[in-house]
């Protein structure tokens, strides 16, 4: 299976590690991902306060891009992208107005036809629940997971038109199938503070409390993330709030993509692990997931 890829500023670097698992288990899955060619910023959050014209142009610039490549998907693991791009694709479909205005900026009108995937999506209903099972090498057999999909990723669901926006299941249904005991709570969808880490920092840190307190009393090994920012906002700040809280966090913070990566066999350097803040290593060694 080939598709087109695009990864986002943020994999370049502050979520190399998102990338490297990504590659890692695509890879491993047979699954060839093809780089969008000199693609650009999404025009996410910086570019939308400040002008949606320009926003929108530099989404349909990258969908233009992924439209001149022979596959016909193109799959995006951050969720910020994912929802950008889809908007963009939308806008020009629906509103004649802006479809002309992107169209004399860019010179190209993006393929409407183009699907747009989020990385989760993609392998848990193009790939299948089946495929990456038969892949298990090594069965996250003993690890408690609570499953955190963020924000983003499936709100608001007329733009992002995937899994339940209220209570999805698609990562839980994944790591269910790599042998983790999925645990159950509430806090599925609720906010982490997303890009407030700098200019409200101590609204990030009340919300992405909350979801460490939660994930503590559930009694979680690890939260299972789709996003750079959720992972960042709860990797980063565990000793911030655990000032805030009068208590010490410890809990890992993982990428979906890395736990199948374990699950697969592969390294735990090749999958960005050392990359964390907070270190998984002792948990995972505790579990039998690595020697």
């Amino acid at each position: 299976m080939e598709v087109s890829y695009y990864p986002g500023c943020s994999l370049e670097e502050t979520a190399a590690a998102f990338d490297q698992s990504v590659r890692g288990v695509c890879s491993h899955l047979e699954v060839a991902l093809t780089e969008i060619p000199d693609w650009s910023c999404c025009g996410s959050s910086p570019a939308l306060k400040m002008d949606r014209l320009l926003s929108s142009s530099l989404a349909a610039h990258n969908l233009a891009l992924a439209q001149a490549q022979q596959p016909a998907e193109v799959v995006v693991p951050c969720p910020f992208c994912f929802r950008r791009l889809l908007s963009a694709q939308q806008e020009t479909r629906t509103d004649p107005r802006t479809r002309q205005a992107v169209l004399d900026v860019l010179g190209v009108e993006p393929n409407q036809d183009l699907k747009i995937s989020n990385l989760l999506g993609f392998l848990r209903y193009d790939v299948g629940l089946q495929a990456i099972g038969a892949r298990v090498q090594k069965p996250l057999s003993g690890l408690k997971v609570l499953t955190y999909y963020g924000c983003y990723l499936v709100k608001p669901a007329a733009v992002t038109q995937f899994d339940d926006p209220e209570n999805p299941v698609s990562m839980d249904q994944l790591l269910t199938v790599l042998g983790a005991e999925v645990l159950s709570w509430d806090f599925k969808t609720e906010c982490c503070g997303a890009s407030l880490a700098v200019s409200k920092t101590a609204t990030v840190c009340e919300l992405s409390g909350r979801l460490l307190r939660e994930a503590v009393y559930r009694q979680a090994d690890a939260l299972a993330v789709a996003c750079q920012l959720c992972q960042a906002n709860l990797d980063l700040r565990q000793a911030q709030i655990g000032k805030m809280h009068g208590t010490s966090y410890h809990l890992p913070i993982l990428y979906f993509t890395q736990l199948m990566g374990l699950a697969f066999g592969l390294s735990y350097r090749d999958l960005g692990l050392p990359r964390h803040l907070t270190s998984p290593a002792a948990l995972l060694k505790a579990k039998g997931v690595i020697p």
